[in-house]
């Protein structure tokens, strides 16, 4: 049974939950939920990792217990900590602590007090008018827990990009290894990269469909089989990741492919230009008629309405078929593009890996050079630094630089943007750095103009370079900051600073839509990985693929720039 990193990191969430209910020691919670983050951030597979024979304790928040207990969860799916804790607390108490306002001690009255231990339970004793006998439980309690019951309902369950492609690619994989299969595409949202993905589509061309249906319906993450035809299947993985897959014909697999990567207002478009010319489009092809007269490939289907192929990454209705028709189609930037990463950490603040270590690591990942950006001293959780310990670190950094070639460190720090916009460090330290970047870790909730009036005010600061993740969302977790984004790029491009797209699969953060406006704008974005792991460069690729979807070229991203360039350009930012 395959294990993927997200199996990993759900345990060791369900683990924290639990063991909250039960009302354990707070600093072994706060364990379990480090460590699920640095599971779902890493970038690479514990499994491969395991294999190969590499320690695990070197991972940010991984001790020796956690590394034995990711062992076991590998070797048997699930680890004896967690069933022992099911032998005495339900494992479906966790679905109440999904609604909204429900925390790990009203859930624990709620078990301990009703016996309720499902949403179906609750919503029958919030209706029976139960709930009100409990402390804390009146009328309005009542009523938002029905609302957030309904709507937990309506709601379509998405997961992160790098959460399905740790189930997409197997399943390619498994699907590919069948001498039945000529040919797997993905489609949908996942192909158009797409911060989150709610299903995957998945399309086959072969001459054998029976044998691809029964190799699809028996993959061994299948948990439940919906539906089975002769050309359509659907299944749900035991993740709760629903896949569609269809075979098609090899004539028409390009026109498949356009039509279920979508988007749909992508496709109305497409659809309308077909009209115009007289023809009709869909999954089968493109037809005059009943004459067929495209469809085999993607660029056919879009030559035949008079435009050139169209990346899948903006393919949204946002102009871009506008821009294909004037010949304005970007020419979209690539991995391969970034020279650097302005925004890494080292076990100096809440980082893993030494110094040297993450140097060799961007090294190998064939970056030229790494900006160093600890967290500064109000975010003590994170060891932030004070002045005399970012005074040693500068120092270990130009010693590190006069022995290592081919990758150059730059001085940074990751510095917090204080509630009133002032910075967590003065001007006087911060005048001693290659670059500052600045961000909100607290105070959250702030007004909108607040809100963006602070973050206004710390670009102010002289030595301000970079915003970092500028919405400060959470994707699944916690909604951006209600803030004005478009006077921060404004405010950017007045004050010759730069915004962030953070690569961490959580985050990537700017979204497409204002990473589009900064390029309008003229502001330049640093795509960085804001790593606190070796391994944690490979989300690099996210960072990339959001930039794409905002539409950038090379020259709108400030580190696919040389080391000199990239001095320059920041120089004039703090001068």
């Amino acid at each position: 049974m395959a294990i993927h990193n997200e199996d990993i990191a759900r345990i060791f969430d369900e683990l924290a939950d639990l063991l909250e209910i039960d009302e354990a020691n707070p600093f072994r919670v706060r364990a379990y939920r480090n460590a699920a983050r640095t599971v779902r951030a890493l970038g690479r597979d514990l499994g491969e990792m395991v294999a190969g024979g590499e320690d695990l304790t070197r991972l940010p928040a991984i001790g020796k217990d956690l590394a034995a207990k990711i062992e076991e969860i590998l070797q048997t799916g699930t680890c004896k900590a967690l069933e022992k804790l099911h032998g005495h607390l339900p494992p479906s108490l966790e679905s109440l602590l999904a609604l909204p306002g429900l925390g790990p001690k009203r859930v624990k009255t709620l078990y301990r007090e009703l016996g309720i231990r499902d949403p179906e339970a609750l919503e029958k004793a919030a209706r029976e008018g139960r709930l009100e006998s409990l402390p804390g439980f009146g009328p309005k309690t009542r009523q938002r827990i029905l609302e957030a019951i309904a709507a937990q309902r309506t709601t379509e369950r998405r997961f992160l990009l790098s959460v399905a492609r740790q189930y997409a690619e197997p399943l390619v994989t498994w699907l590919r290894a069948s001498s039945a299969v000529a040919a797997v595409e993905i489609a949908g949202s996942y192909r158009r990269g797409k911060e989150t993905v709610g299903d995957l589509d998945i399309l086959v061309t072969t001459g054998k469909p029976d044998a691809v249906m029964r190799r699809f319906s028996t993959y061994e993450e299948v948990e439940d089989v919906l539906s089975r035809g002769s050309t359509r299947a659907t299944v749900i993985l035991r993740c709760g990741l629903q896949v569609d897959l269809r075979v098609v014909d090899t004539s028409c697999l390009g026109a498949a492919l356009q039509y279920f990567t979508g988007s749909k207002a992508h496709n109305i478009q497409v659809r309308r230009l077909a009209q115009q010319r007289r023809l009709k489009i869909n999954e089968y092809g493109v037809f005059r008629g009943e004459r067929r007269i495209a469809g085999d490939t993607e660029p056919s289907v879009y030559r035949a309405v008079g435009l050139p192929w169209i990346p899948p990454e903006l393919r949204e209705g946002r102009g871009e078929i506008e821009a294909a028709q004037a010949g304005r189609l970007p020419h979209l930037i690539g991995l391969g593009d970034l020279q650097g990463d302005l925004h890494v950490h080292t076990r100096a603040s809440d980082g893993h890996d030494t110094l040297e270590a993450m140097a060799l690591a961007a090294r190998a990942a064939g970056l030229k050079y790494i900006a160093i950006t600890e967290h500064s001293r109000r975010l003590a959780v994170a060891k932030g630094l004070d002045e005399e310990r970012l005074e040693q670190h500068l120092k270990a950094i130009d010693a590190l630089n006069s022995r290592l070639r081919g990758i150059t460190l730059l001085k940074g720090i990751e510095v917090d943007i204080l509630e009133d916009g002032r910075l967590d460090l003065p001007d006087r330290v911060l005048a001693h750095l290659d670059l500052v970047v600045g961000a909100v870790h607290s105070h959250f909730g702030l007004s909108r103009r607040k809100q963006t009036r602070r973050i206004l005010r710390a670009m102010d600061h002289p030595y301000f370079t970079i915003l970092a993740h500028p919405g400060g969302r959470l994707l699944l977790e916690r909604e951006a900051c209600d803030v004005d984004m478009e006077q921060i790029i404004k405010g950017a491009a007045e004050r010759g600073c730069f915004l962030e797209i953070n690569a961490q699969p959580q985050r990537l953060d700017l979204d497409a839509v204002f990473s589009r406006m900064c390029r309008d704008a003229g502001v330049l974005l640093a795509i960085n990985s804001d790593s606190h792991s070796r391994e944690q460069y490979a989300n690099l690729r996210y960072g990339i693929e959001q930039a794409r979807r905002g539409w950038l070229e090379k020259d709108d991203v400030l580190n696919t720039r040389n080391l000199k360039e990239v001095r320059i350009l920041i120089e004039k930012t703090m001068g």
